[in-house]
Formats: C-alpha cells, sequence, structure tokens
C-alpha cells in the first residue's frame, strides 16, 4: 500500500506545517476531533478599498460580508449534528469525500477555507516575489522560469469551466504544481481530488470575485490578481513544508 499524503495544516490562516512520504494515496481520513468551538467570520486584513482599482471596494464588501459569511454560517449549521463537529477545518477536509449526506459541509467548509486564505494571498499592491528565495528557485526549476509559472497559472484560472479555483500546490517532496477544482474543493481533500497537495497560492474565480469590475473578463481579472499577490504569505507556506 502506498503511503499516505499527509496534510495537516494547522489553523486556517497559518503557514502550512507538513511532512510528505511516498506519492499521496486517496483514501478515508479519520479526523481528530479537538472539540473546536463553532467557525467565525475572520476580519479582512486591510480595507475594503485597500485593492484598488485592480479589485473594487464593493466586490470586496459583497465578496467578504456576504459570500464568506455565508459559508461559515452555513458550515456551523451543517455541521451541528455531524460527526465531524468540533473538528478543525483541515481535519473535516480530509473527511470530506462524494456522499451527498456531507455535501453542505464539503461545499461550506471549502469556501470557509478557501477565503480564509485567498484574503491572505493578497496585500495591497502586492509583495513581490524574493527572486533570491527557494520557492523562487523552486518555480524556475519546475516551469522554466517565473513568466512561463504565470502564464500557466493564469491559463488554469481562465481554463475552469464554471465556478471554481485554480491552485499553485505543492506535493511530495515539495515538487510544485498547478492544478484546478470546482466549486469550492480544494486540494487538501484527499478523497475528491486527483492530485492532492498543499494550496500555496490559489484564485478564486467564481464570478462574485470579480464580475462587478470585470464581467465576463476572467482574464483581465486574473492579470489584476497577479499583481496583488504577496508572495511573502506564498513562500512562507513553502517554506514551512
Amino acid at each position: 500500500m502506498k503511503t499516505g499524503l499527509v496534510l495537516g495544516l494547522g489553523a486556517a490562516f497559518s503557514p502550512v506545517a507538513q511532512a510528505f512520504g511516498g506519492e499521496p494515496e486517496k483514501r478515508t481520513v479519520l479526523p481528530n476531533k479537538r472539540n473546536m468551538p463553532p467557525f467565525e467570520l475572520p476580519p479582512l486584513p486591510y480595507g475594503y478599498n485597500a485593492l484598488e482599482p485592480l479589485v473594487d471596494t464593493l466586490t470586496m464588501q459583497v465578496h467578504h460580508d456576504k459570500h464568506h459569511a455565508a459559508y461559515v454560517n452555513n458550515l456551523n449549521a451543517a455541521l451541528e449534528d455531524s460527526t465531524m463537529k468540533g473538528m478543525v477545518i483541515e481535519d473535516i477536509l480530509r473527511g470530506v469525500d462524494k456522499d451527498t449526506k456531507v455535501q453542505k459541509i464539503r461545499n461550506n467548509a471549502g469556501g470557509h477555507y478557501n477565503h480564509n486564505l485567498f484574503w491572505q494571498l493578497m496585500a495591497p499592491g502586492g509583495k513581490p516575489i524574493d527572486t533570491s528565495g527557494k520557492l523562487f528557485k523552486a518555480i524556475v526549476e519546475t516551469f522554466g522560469s517565473y513568466d512561463t509559472f504565470e502564464k500557466q497559472f493564469k491559463d488554469a484560472a481562465k481554463g475552469v469551466f464554471g465556478s471554481g479555483w485554480a491552485w499553485l500546490c505543492a506535493g511530495p517532496g515539495k515538487k510544485l504544481y498547478i492544478s484546478q477544482t470546482p466549486n469550492q474543493d480544494n486540494p487538501i481533500m484527499v478523497n475528491l481530488v486527483d492530485k492532492p497537495g498543499v494550496p500555496l497560492l490559489g484564485i478564486d474565480v467564481w464570478e462574485h470575485a470579480y464580475y462587478l469590475k470585470h464581467q465576463n473578463r476572467r482574464a483581465d481579472y486574473a492579470d489584476a490578481f497577479m499583481q496583488l499577490v504577496n508572495w511573502d504569505t506564498v513562500e512562507s507556506r513553502f517554506s514551512a513544508l
């Protein structure tokens, strides 16, 4: 039997603390119950207008206060009569599968985790990648150049059919790869994705993330997002592996 991919991610905002062994295995993971309190909507790490003009104020208000808040409220409600109640978010994500009984938990746990990470992955004006750092070196080794990576990442974002996410992930051996997930799924969901891993960078391509400003021009939104990436956060997640 192949050794499973261990996906212990710590708190929702914290850098990833993780160990890899062998190749990932798709299997049901029995989460550890930790008697956690109900989930709460975190405040944005910057003002609603801080990402202007690349992301508009109204989009940030609606995205955070309405959409993210709904994921939190719906997740708490879905967990009320579930054996997953009291588990940390990462354990919930590792435990969900295609069973319709956990569909609401799957959708809303993913929505909450993904957005917690998403807010941290942006910063006003962006924070450039450290070209002397280990992450930049890994990107060049994997994709040939940073420009090639950025093109492939934006192409993945543009190529998501309907609603979903595009990701830069780390797999076993800290090997980088780009992936896509539908809806609010993410690479932590070992029972659902083809290639589990640790999400380092993710872009939300649900229309609520960009439609007020960019309408159907998802490519323009992807360009804007890349100008806002907080590479300090991405680097810290990679370094913690």
